[in-house]
């Protein structure tokens, strides 16, 4: 329902802005008012796409979970379709979530609203460096256990 509703309201809305704004410049000022947030979007996009991009990979390289980085190159990737979208109010929304405060916000609001859950397997550990609960160790296979004793760390 509610995008139909938006697929209703956003073309009227974009209707009355290209009227309104033709009104105040002419239609060559209006067109290229139109054509020049999309390049200005596509340059933004690429920028901090590609940041975000960065962010991914040294949350998985570091083992963290990567959902906000994900979370921001999607509505990064949103804002570039609303920016390549022609209209003025589509703009908006998209310069709005170039910035990467609103973002943050938006997601911690989406945050709020998703129930979580994760699931591991018995016996999985991830390694995670520097963690103070994990003992780095090397082991010695002992090519014949019969002619040692044990060694007193575990049960026999």
């Amino acid at each position: 329902m509610w995008l139909f509703i938006a697929f209703l309201i956003v073309p009227i809305i974009e209707i009355t802005l290209f009227i309104q704004v033709y009104s105040l410049v002419g239609l060559i000022p209006t067109l290229a008012g139109v054509v020049l947030t999309a390049i200005i979007g596509a340059r933004l996009v690429r920028a901090q796409g590609l940041a975000t991009i960065g962010r991914v990979q040294s949350s998985f390289n570091d083992l963290n979970d990567p959902t906000e980085p994900l979370a921001h190159g999607a509505m990064i990737l949103f804002a570039g379709a609303l920016l390549f979208t022609p209209g003025y109010f589509t703009d908006a929304i998209g310069f709005s979530l170039m910035v990467p405060g609103i973002r943050a916000a938006l997601f911690r609001f989406l945050k709020s609203r998703v129930n979580i859950t994760t699931a591991t397997s018995p016996g999985f550990q991830t390694h995670r460096p520097n963690d103070p609960d994990v003992i780095d160790g090397e082991f010695e296979e002992i090519p014949n256990p019969e002619n040692h004793r044990p060694s007193g760390w575990t049960k026999d």
